[in-house]
């Protein structure tokens, strides 16, 4: 009944995510909370830029959970995404692709639920689409994490896997070059300019202050548009509230009932 687009769709928006925008508030909690980590600040001055981008990523790589939210470059349009996540595959929040429509997706680590809207469930269900809607009606569905298609879908929870895509992404080859202080969402920040091989640019905005975190990335020159990502609520702890069990469906009674339909 599902489209291997559905899953497929999911792991380009993760993987282009990497190298576009982001752009978040690094205040507060978002920036550790701890009184070392405030204290802590870039000294952009001596710094590389090859030094300020590693410890960039490595203090990404070291986040316990964050939030993006932005927009990725894709065939058809932007695709939008609003996530939270942590370090314990919990996640919860919404991707919206061109042509497709918009699902959310709660996980708590063991149990995850999506809910597709109509548009969504209409044209990744094939045939079975419109009866798929129909019969879904807002409803969450659940019980599909061992579905070849649909249970590949919780990835977008992993935030070890998503933090190393970041870190990884188009770092071979690529010229990194110092930019300037400015200031992003109230946060203190120093650029990067990252030019890949394919001359595609990036521009990583850096807190100055507490842990180097990533707080705004903007990605242009690729040939399917621009992009941008925020991070915030760097290492702030995720509370998931998983839907109430009459407003969920499993897997195998939802595929059943569209057959039968």
């Amino acid at each position: 009944m599902l489209s291997k687009r559905l899953v497929s769709t999911a792991a380009i928006c993760l993987v282009l995510a990497a190298g576009t925008a982001a752009c978040g508030d690094n205040k507060g909690d978002g920036t550790g909370g701890d009184s070392k980590a405030a204290a802590q600040k870039l000294d952009t001055d001596k710094l590389s830029a090859q030094d300020i981008e590693k410890q960039t990523k490595d203090a990404l790589a070291g986040a316990t959970s964050l939030k993006l939210v932005g927009t990725v470059p894709g065939d058809g349009g932007a695709m939008e995404m609003n996530l939270a996540m942590d370090n314990k595959s919990q996640c919860t929040g919404t991707m919206s692709i061109p042509g497709l429509g918009k699902f959310e997706i709660i996980s708590d680590g063991k149990t995850s639920y999506v809910k597709p809207d109509k548009a969504f469930w209409t044209t990744m269900g094939g045939p079975d689409g419109a009866k798929a809607a129909e019969l879904f009606k807002g409803r969450y569905l659940t019980g599909f994490e061992k579905d070849p298609e649909l249970g590949s879908l919780t990835g977008v929870c992993n935030l070890a896997d998503f933090t190393k895509k970041i870190t990884e992404a188009n770092s071979k080859g690529s010229k990194v070059e110092k930019g300037s202080a400015d200031t992003v969402n109230g946060v203190k920040t120093f650029s990067l300019k990252v030019t890949d091989t394919k001359g595609e640019v990036s521009t990583i905005q850096v807190a100055t202050e507490g842990k180097p975190y990533p707080v705004r990335v903007e990605h242009t020159g690729a040939k399917d548009g621009n992009g941008r990502v925020d991070f915030s609520d760097f290492d702030k702890p995720l509370t998931i509230q998983a839907p109430p069990a009459d407003n969920t469906i499993d897997f195998t009674k939802f595929k059943d009932q569209v057959k039968a339909a």
